[in-house]
């Protein structure tokens, strides 16, 4: 199973390392497998999470996003789009835009010898806006997840005060907000104040949105036996979604892995400004095997098995929306984004395998059941 899962990860990172040695030599080679671990590290939580909604989808909308979807990760988000930012904040056009992205300045300056910008510093300067977006889209997704009320809890002495607060209505929504606006105030440079309230607002109603439409188009049958569930923090969790409900799953999780895969374009460029390396790196190695262990997580059972991994997945997106709207104002160091999201999961992974250690009676006593049950949110 492994190898049938992780094979085509495996295949792209051959050829991969193959063009980049004809494109760059072996400094190619290394800033590509330098990105590809990157990206991983960045995106794990990303895999825990795209698993949770995925598992929910039926066959043929899993095959649109590991198919549909791998496309528009490592083209539309790893190459299109920062070409797109370029070509909005220089007002260029897109073909003048990627001739200023394949010819850097010498030397590695930040500007040309005639006084414009260089790729690197536009991509650069736009960090707010993007940021703000991605912050906040995936703060609404952390918030819906922890003020939800589940049986299942794996910080209870947070987690379930949390949940009672959440039931006040739209609680996720004042929050966000009123952390936009210290954002603008206190974080963001003053001539960004206005860009990051409008780019934070944006993704706040593209996550309302999406996951609005998911809850609507996703109807428990008559006669389905999770009929009458609800879940917040993602789409709701009607089992093998199709038609419309499996569509707007499938665009959830392109707008999520877009709102994840911000700071790894961006923080790509402390290691390299070459958006062809950038998009081996980060698209054809690093997304292709963070679809491969999203794929993993669904077939092997993996999120039932070690039920605290969600949490965990949930924990570090919030600790990584945090990031995204403090280092609009201040540097945040790409390592410390990815370590923490690992230290989270790895704590989560550590948690369910003592709690599957414990027996039935040790699970009831501390007022949980002992099963995943099979409506679990879905992030």
């Amino acid at each position: 199973m492994v190898l049938r899962i992780f094979g085509w990860s495996f295949a792209v990172t051959i050829v991969s390392l193959i063009i980049a040695a004809i494109y760059g030599g072996p400094q190619a080679v290394m800033l590509v497998v330098i990105l590809s671990i990157l990206e991983v590290s960045l995106s794990f939580d990303n895999a825990v999470i795209n698993a949770t909604v995925l598992r929910r989808m039926s066959e043929f909308w899993q095959k649109i996003f590991l198919t549909v979807g791998i496309v528009i990760a490592v083209f539309g988000m790893r190459l299109v789009f920062p070409l797109v930012i370029v070509w909005l904040a220089s007002g260029l056009g897109p073909v003048a835009a990627l001739d200023l992205a394949l010819n850097p300045p010498a030397d590695g300056a930040s500007h040309f010898p005639d006084g414009s910008p260089s790729y690197e510093t536009l991509l650069t300067d736009a960090h707010p806006q993007i940021a703000a977006f991605g912050g906040m889209f995936l703060l609404m997704l952390f918030l819906g997840f922890i003020f939800e009320e589940r049986e299942i809890t794996w910080l209870s002495w947070l987690e379930k005060p949390l949940a009672r607060i959440g039931k006040l209505d739209q609680l996720e929504v004042v929050v966000a907000g009123a952390l936009l606006l210290l954002t603008a105030a206190y974080i963001a440079p003053e001539d960004t104040v206005s860009t990051v309230m409008i780019s934070g607002v944006l993704g706040m109603v593209t996550y309302i949105a999406v996951n609005g439409l998911g809850e609507l188009f996703n109807t428990p049958e008559e006669g389905d036996e999770d009929a009458g569930t609800t879940t917040s923090g993602g789409p709701t969790a009607l089992a093998k979604a199709t038609g419309k409900a499996g569509f707007f799953l499938f665009l959830y999780l392109e707008v999520l892995d877009a709102s994840f895969s911000f700071d790894g374009v961006i923080g790509a460029f402390a290691i390299t400004s070459d958006p062809i390396i950038i998009a081996l790196g980060l698209g054809f190695v690093g997304a292709m095997f963070v679809r491969s262990i999203t794929v993993f997580l669904v077939r092997k059972g993996t999120l039932s098995d070690y039920v605290y991994l969600e949490h965990g997945a949930h924990w570090a997106i919030g600790a990584l929306a945090f990031i995204l709207l403090v280092s609009i104002g201040v540097h945040v160091n790409e390592n410390i984004t990815g370590l923490v999201g690992v230290a989270l999961i790895g704590a989560a992974f550590i948690s369910s395998i003592l709690r599957n250690r414990k027996g039935p009676a040790q699970v009831e006593a501390t007022g949980e059941r002992n099963d995943e049950p099979e409506t679990a949110t879905v992030g």
